[in-house]
């Protein structure tokens, strides 16, 4: 069965739509769904095997963690444990924004997002329907809407034909193309830049200091 298109396009964006990509996480489908950077294919880690889904579908390896989407910086914390001045800083700096930041994970955090249990990257995205959604459902696994290694596409209708019915959901938010978010380990003693996206690092480094 092919993926369900759903109009999400508004701030607030429609609530159908929320409810439609909810349910559908929430049985432990996968959904496809706009960003301020590009469209993700998004999970719910805390259902067992949903996790395995995107993996499945993008073609990609489980040592290659999913970062998790968040509605804000206190969703974040409470995924993490002792999470550094750095961090924080980074966050009430660039969030909502394009900048994956990869703090300590918390040790009894029943969440699957691959072969990693003591980090987690956590992004609140400057994107309505995202941050509605995990409102609505709590932080959510997402990784950008593609075949590992390939370009993403830039429209709902080409991440629905990409994907088929692996997908149950696909909001449909108009484009989204650009840079992917800039990634940071703040776990060490210092700040290290593991990709350069849409934030340059040159402002993080200015952000810290």
């Amino acid at each position: 069965m092919a993926a369900v298109v759903v109009p999400a396009a508004g701030d607030p964006p429609p609530s159908a739509a929320i409810e439609a990509a909810a349910k559908a996480l929430s049985a432990g489908q996968l959904v496809c769904l706009p960003t301020d950077t590009v469209y993700g294919l998004a999970a719910d880690p805390f259902h067992t095997g949903a996790v395995d889904r995107v993996f499945a579908a993008k073609r990609r390896p489980r040592d290659m963690e999913l970062p998790m989407l968040v509605a804000d910086v206190s969703q974040a914390l409470e995924l993490s444990v002792a999470v550094p001045e750095g961090a924080r800083r980074l966050m009430d700096r660039f969030w909502p924004g394009a900048l994956t930041v990869v703090v300590p994970r918390r040790p009894d955090l029943d969440a699957d997002l691959g072969s990693d249990d003591a980090t987690i990257g956590v992004r609140c995205p400057a994107h309505v329907v995202p941050r509605a959604l995990c409102r609505a459902i709590g932080p959510i696994a997402t990784t950008s809407a593609n075949l590992s290694g390939s370009p993403t596409p830039a429209t709902a209708a080409e991440v629905a034909e990409l994907f088929g019915d692996a997908v149950a959901v696909v909001l449909d938010a108009g484009v989204c193309a650009g840079s992917p978010s800039t990634v940071i380990d703040c776990t060490g003693a210092e700040v290290k830049l593991l990709r350069e996206g849409r934030v340059p690092w040159s402002e993080v480094q200015a952000a810290l200091g």
